[in-house]
């Protein structure tokens, strides 16, 4: 007989910062709050692919950067 054991629930060894939107840039706040609606229905996925988004978004280099 199979033996049945309870399902296994590892925490993130890591914690995940969140991406940093630029003021003022309406695709960062729009991928900002896709990434805020994504975590209140416990999305994870959605609110790392927003993360990532929210990083690889090019905006102009500022000066002393």
């Amino acid at each position: 007989m199979p033996r049945i054991c309870r399902a296994v629930h590892l925490k993130d060894p890591l914690p995940v910062l969140e991406a940093e939107p630029v003021a003022g840039c309406d695709v960062c706040a729009a991928l900002a709050r896709q990434r805020a609606d994504a975590h209140a229905i416990g999305d994870k996925s959605t609110a790392i692919d927003s993360n990532i988004e929210i990083r690889r978004h090019p905006h102009p280099k500022r000066e002393g950067r």
